[in-house]
């Protein structure tokens, strides 16, 4: 097993993300690792947030690699489900159809595993939580 490959993962997937042409329409490369502040929020639109993860190992007997669980935070201040599944959507496709451009080692696998969709307490945000499994070998 190796962790050595989380960054780089998250570096491939934010470069992804930022320039996949679905994304950038429906997040206008609002990409991040950190939550922003509610009133950010609302100024600006719908925005994706790379976040936790889960590692295991996922190491072959010829070589070294790891199993990713990646979650990411989809947000959108409007009051229905729309934008923020449009824009789910096209996160979605992006990470599973395109070529995750990784610095170091390479994408075995990436799936689907699940989303679950929120509402905040104060009804003005909407958030739709999207995890993958990625597999990645250290080559």
């Amino acid at each position: 097993m190796t962790y050595a490959l989380a960054w780089p993962l998250q570096e491939a997937l934010f470069g992804l993300l930022t320039t996949d042409p679905g994304c950038v329409e429906a997040l206008g490369g609002r990409v991040f690792d950190g939550t922003l502040p509610l009133k950010d929020a609302d100024a600006e639109g719908a925005y994706l947030v790379i976040g936790d993860e889960i590692a295991r190992d996922g190491s072959t007997k010829t070589e070294d690699g790891a199993v990713h669980v990646v979650r990411m935070d989809l947000y959108a201040p409007r009051r229905g489900f729309g934008d923020a599944k449009r824009a789910a959507a096209a996160v979605s496709d992006a990470v599973l159809e395109g070529h995750i451009p990784i610095s170091r080692g390479s994408v075995v696998n990436a799936r689907f595993v699940d989303a679950e969709t929120e509402r905040d307490q104060n009804d003005a945000l909407r958030r739709i939580r999207l995890r993958f499994r990625i597999t990645l070998e250290d080559s």
